[in-house]
């Protein structure tokens, strides 16, 4: 049998041995790809001018990647190189040079890496394709299938793929060459030692651990550069602290608890895990590391999405919305252009109005912005007119009574400082509040800043007019060019800071193309991350499939069942899974809510409040583990436990 065709017999091997592992690099080949073909796609860098950043963030999102994927590749290939140790040693005695075992070993690997290259092309075709059905959703546009293949994206994914492969197989050939016979045929019974030789000392890092991850969150929550370094290194220290005490650390509790211990199959359980983690404690740390990175990767990506989508309807009420400070300086302008280029249906021109006060304003605005010099009002006819544009229902204004609009998350507020008007007229009382989308965001000089007061026309009309505003319906959607032209006419004739402008179709494009350049690279990062770490840890498991299956052999000759053997692979499993994870949700969780709730309030409500997007992000993450922990799972029921 010629050198090739060895190694592409022992490469098929290897792709059944380990498949998760090949699965794995195929989805990473595909999602390398499909990313790519973002990057060269130029249907999708014309879609905006802000398209054109997509490729850096792909790229460098792209690099990340590919250093993740190849931790993922040397350690595999080290695993396998482990494992077989025995088989290579044995060629070396048949008569083959350690140059040639080195190459048939380099030549398998390679081979395993191009079967799962050429279907990551083929799957990352179609991955492409939904990424690219769900870009041109986000920016309203209708999407037809169209198989492309991209020679370009192509050449880019196989080049990352080299790098590698090429660095991660150089690295198990110098070990092959350099490694005596004797030393590679018994490479396999070798022990792997401990990290931290004492216990004494394990169990005293085990107890400074602890504290370590409860102060490291704590300072990574209060969103500051200084505190986030500092509690980052505390979590890291934690992570790394936990795993390579914890087979002294855990065993240590359970011996002053005998009756826990020996409850059950716990024994057999904490034994194996302790063991195991005695030996792979570093490897363990880092990937609750990158599950941690996982988490809040993935969770400021749905943060990002959901602010900048929330933040485009709520200044995005009307399709064009304009505010003047001075209007005489601005306004006549902006109407030439608008009578002449865009198509309105209908459109007002009205004033907000400065009140006596600020009575509501001070119960209302949080502490982080500046109380507004009064509260605001506007007239009734000019709301109810407002109002009709938007297709809303209709609002009643009782005779003695005020009306309020604001945004829905201040109702409450509202409700709470809400109390009797003083005008010349009499007093005012407080009536009915509408929450409806109506332009009121407190950076965006709208209708109000998160509230407003409607009251008669003729009690508006005595106070002095703060500034004045336009609000239009139009028929078509804007286009950029306009919006580029107001754009224009505003920085020409704007004398005051105060000023703006908001067209629906630009708001609405922005936002599409900050979801598609900040959070698409982000949740394909969170994936790759995932992906990896899960793998590794699946490998480390199968890996024992011979131990298991002499360890259940033997418990079926002391007489326990089968189903009851099932029970206890599935809770160690469970155990080996959940350790990693714990920690990673234990800090994630509460950095993805302080990022939510860094965000200026009443943008993230609803299904989008920091708590809900802590949700999805935990179900999304465990969703993929899950796939990974039942494939672990199917394949050690079939091959450990007695038929």
């Amino acid at each position: 049998m010629t050198l090739y065709k060895l190694s592409f017999r022992n490469a098929r091997r290897q792709a059944k041995d380990y498949l998760v592992y090949f699965v794995t690099i195929i989805v990473s080949s595909a999602l390398l790809y499909a990313f790519n073909a973002l990057v060269f796609s130029e249907e999708i860098r014309n879609l905006s001018g802000m398209m054109k950043n997509l490729p850096i963030f792909i790229v460098l999102a792209s690099i990340a990647a590919v250093f993740i994927i190849g931790w993922l590749v040397r350690y595999t290939t080290s695993f396998m190189l482990l494992r077989r140790s025995r088989e290579l040693g044995t060629y070396i005695l048949s008569g083959l040079e350690p140059a040639q075992v080195s190459r048939l070993f380099f030549l398998e690997n390679l081979v395993v890496g191009g079967l799962a290259f050429l279907p990551g092309l083929l799957l990352g075709s179609f991955v492409f394709q939904a990424l690219r059905a769900v870009i041109l959703a986000l920016f309203q546009m209708s999407y037809t299938f169209s198989f492309s293949f991209l020679p370009k994206a192509a050449g880019l994914t196989l080049l990352y793929f080299l790098l590698i492969y090429l660095s991660a197989q150089l690295r198990g050939n110098k070990r092959i060459r350099s490694m005596k016979i004797y030393d590679l045929i018994y490479f396999e019974r070798q022990n792997e030692k401990a990290f931290i030789q004492t216990g004494r000392m394990r169990r005293r890092i085990f107890a400074i651990s602890i504290p370590l991850g409860i102060v490291g969150t704590i300072l990574m929550t209060l969103g500051e550069l200084a505190s986030g370094l500092l509690g980052a290194a505390c979590i890291i220290l934690f992570l790394f602290g936990f795993f390579i005490s914890f087979s002294s650390g855990v065993p240590a509790w359970f011996e002053k608890r005998p009756e826990k211990k020996y409850a059950g199959v716990t024994l057999l359980i904490f034994r194996t895990l302790s063991a195991k983690l005695a030996t792979m404690g570093v490897v363990m740390a880092a990937i609750s590391l990158l599950f941690t990175a996982v988490l809040i990767t993935q969770g400021s990506g749905m943060t990002f999405a959901a602010m900048f989508q929330n933040r485009a309807e709520q200044v995005s009420a009307f399709d064009l919305f304009i505010t003047a400070k001075i209007p005489d300086a601005t306004l006549p302008y902006y109407m030439d252009y608008i009578q002449d280029n865009i198509a309105v249906k209908d459109s007002l021109t009205y004033q907000l109005y400065r009140g006596q006060g600020t009575q509501i304003s001070e119960h209302v605005n949080p502490t982080d912005y500046s109380i507004p010099h009064c509260d605001m009002l506007m007239r009734f006819s000019d709301y109810a007119a407002l109002r009709a544009m938007l297709g809303y229902s209709e609002a009643a204004l009782t005779p003695g009574e005020y009306l309020i609009h604001c945004m829905p998350h201040l109702k409450n507020k509202v409700l709470d400082a809400a109390s009797a008007l003083n005008t010349d007229d009499g007093p005012l009382h407080p009536g009915a509040v509408y929450t409806e989308n109506f332009n009121q965001r407190w950076w965006s000089q709208g209708n109000g800043a998160g509230f407003v007061i409607v009251v008669p026309d003729e009690l508006a009309e005595k106070r002095p007019v703060d500034y004045t505003l336009y609000a239009a319906m139009l028929k078509h959607p804007a286009s950029e060019e306009q919006y580029q032209a107001l754009d224009e006419l505003r920085n020409t004739y704007c004398k005051t800071e105060y000023d703006s402008l908001h067209l629906k179709s630009h708001e609405e494009e922005e936002s599409a193309a900050m979801i598609a350049v900040i959070v698409f690279p982000l949740y394909y990062l969170a994936l790759i991350l995932t992906m990896t770490a899960a793998a590794i840890l699946t490998i480390q498991q199968l890996s024992e499939t011979a131990h298991y299956r002499r360890q259940f052999l033997l418990l079926d000759k002391l007489g326990m069942e089968r189903t009851e053997m099932a029970k206890a692979l599935r809770r160690q499993l469970a155990v080996y899974y959940t350790m990693p994870a714990i920690p990673p949700v234990l800090i994630g969780a509460p950095m993805i809510f302080s990022v939510g709730n860094a965000v200026e309030p009443g943008t993230l409500t609803g299904a989008s409040h920091p708590a809900v997007i802590v949700g999805n992000c935990l179900i999304l993450f465990f969703l993929i583990y899950f796939i990974y922990i039942l494939m672990a799972y199917i394949r050690l029921k079939k091959d450990v436990l007695p038929a």
